[in-house]
């Protein structure tokens, strides 16, 4: 690139000459840093746009360097740059982890619609901080805006799949399950969109590429309202029978909801003294053992897989297959497209195959792809068809993710806890993600320099003992309820929930504090029968 190839050059005609001009030349500079940190990853924290992302970290680093040269008079330090650079990138997963353990807190105060509604406050207040950066001449605006827009992905990653399973029937909690994966592939591929130079994809206008986050925010600040809140929150947490019915009416479209009513009555009579357990009690609780263990896997193993690697390499496998680098732009929004047809793919078919196949599927075929990556890319010049083999590879990787493991762990989390522990749960399995996903960005530099391609081997080897486990552990959750979730786990764990064990006690009657509609009353009297 001639960035690359101007840079040791600049440096060396800025040591002979001080000039005022060459002193207030902002590209000289730019250059002089960006030349140290370009063969670094990209970030972690969010699913990265192959050359679009490259191209977006020069913007960055020049902005750093222009900002510091203005402050202090000289150009940025390699290293100073260098650390800056990784401060921005790992402090947005930093911010999911601080979202992730707020979760349960607002989520028991305002409820599950109300906290996401709420949230939309993190990513206006990120995308006005991180879009307004370049004119301010503050690269602390985009590091902050960075860790708020982690908080907000924390906070959602946890509530809008808590939300979606607790509305959901279970014949579709599945496929409802899958939309948050949907739209966050549709994201991505509307992200490389507006990337592209014609559009966002500018020097001049990079931060606004940050700022556009403020229109899905605003949409879901207008639409969500007229949406009711939880059902299962209503009911189990809040005691709100009436307000239950008419949240399940509204979402299921009929008059007639006792059938589902029924369902959460029944988990309502035997938890209606239970309290919203803590983390450490749902970590020491021998009933929901593997439970644990089986969301603690499947998240580290979403974060681990190596989808991340995939993407470090997309630009240069395309170069290598003859794509002129004015082009590349353009190519890598098959991978976009890829990933939201998968995950669409999915949602379609979930419910018919079962979560167990599709997770299962998903990091076997993750496995066998980057096996067969990893011989292209070491034959990469034996033959001019190898290339195309390996765009295949990058293409096959990235759809067998999104059809399975891209958005499975996420609703295996809502559906293997009952409603005292699930908030408990997705602290977990969102401390998890975030953990693992700020490792990955910690270490996948020191892997790749390594073993270069063949540290794809590794992740192969990590989707393969996902898959065992999975096959050895893993219950079908399909069209179960949670009960019945909690009992295809009791024999591993050797122990039964509670709620269980109480069963065969006679039900309480009607609580006279409770709404007295008449078909909820009639509902929970056939219940205790």
């Amino acid at each position: 690139m001639p960035w690359q190839a101007q840079g040791p050059a600049a440096r060396k005609k800025k040591k002979k000459t001080k000039t005022p001009q060459n002193q207030k030349n902002p590209m000289d500079i730019r250059e002089f840093g960006l030349a140290s940190l370009r063969h670094d990853t990209g970030c972690p924290g969010e699913l990265p746009v192959g050359h679009q992302l490259l191209r977006r970290k020069k913007y960055i680093q020049a902005f750093y360097n222009a900002t510091w040269y203005r402050r202090r008079g000289h150009p940025i330090d390699p290293d100073t740059l260098t650390l800056l650079w990784s401060v921005t990138v790992s402090i947005f997963a930093i911010g999911g982890l601080v979202g992730t353990l707020m979760v349960k807190s607002i989520g028991n105060f305002l409820g599950r619609k109300y906290t996401l509604l709420a949230n939309n406050g993190f990513a206006i207040l990120a995308s006005l901080l991180m879009a307004c950066s370049l004119q301010s001449g503050a690269f602390e605006m985009l590091i902050v805006g960075r860790f708020v827009m982690g908080v907000d992905g924390g906070i959602a990653l946890s509530a809008l799949p808590m939300y979606l399973n607790e509305i959901s029937p279970k014949e579709i909690r599945g496929s409802l399950g899958q939309v948050t994966a949907i739209f966050i592939c549709i994201g991505v591929f509307v992200g490389q969109l507006l990337g592209i130079p014609e559009l966002l994809g500018k020097e001049s206008t990079w931060p606004y590429l940050f700022g556009v986050i403020v229109v899905p925010a605003l949409v879901q600040l207008a639409s969500l309202p007229f949406l009711p809140e939880s059902p299962r929150y209503l009911l189990l947490e809040k005691d709100d029978e009436a307000g239950a019915m008419r949240a399940f009416q509204t979402f299921l479209g009929k008059a007639d909801v006792s059938r589902e009513l029924e369902e959460v009555l029944a988990e309502s009579r035997v938890q209606r003294n239970v309290r919203l357990v803590s983390v450490l009690e749902l970590l020491r609780a021998p009933f929901v053992r593997w439970q644990v263990i089986t969301v603690v896997i499947t998240m580290a193993s979403y974060q681990l897989c190596g989808l991340n690697a995939i993407w470090f390499y997309t630009s240069s496998i395309f170069g290598e297959a003859g794509i002129s680098q004015d082009k590349i732009p353009y190519i890598t929004l098959s991978t976009g497209g890829t990933e939201t047809l998968a995950a669409i793919f999915s949602g379609l078919v979930i419910e018919r195959l079962g979560r167990r196949p599709l997770l299962i599927g998903g990091f076997g075929l993750m496995a066998l792809f980057f096996g067969i990556l990893t011989v292209a890319l070491t034959l990469q010049d034996k033959a001019p068809w190898v290339p195309y083999l390996s765009i295949v590879c990058i293409l096959a990787v990235i759809a067998s993710f999104c059809s399975g493991p891209g958005g499975i762990p996420f609703i295996l989390t809502g559906e293997f806890f009952q409603q005292s522990e699930r908030p408990a749960a997705f602290i977990v399995a969102g401390t998890v993600n975030w953990l693992s996903n700020f490792a990955v960005g910690l270490l996948f530099p020191f892997i790749q320099r390594s073993l270069d391609s063949y540290c794809f081997l590794v992740f192969a080897a990590v989707c393969i003992m996902g898959a065992v486990y999975f096959y050895l552990v893993l219950p079908e959750t399909k069209n179960r309820t949670h009960a019945e979730i909690s009992q295809a786990f009791a024999k591993r764990n050797k122990a039964q929930p509670p709620e269980e064990k109480d069963n065969s006690q006679p039900a309480p009657g009607p609580s006279s504090t409770l709404d007295s509609h008449d078909q909820i009353q009639m509902t929970k009297y056939v219940i205790s029968l």
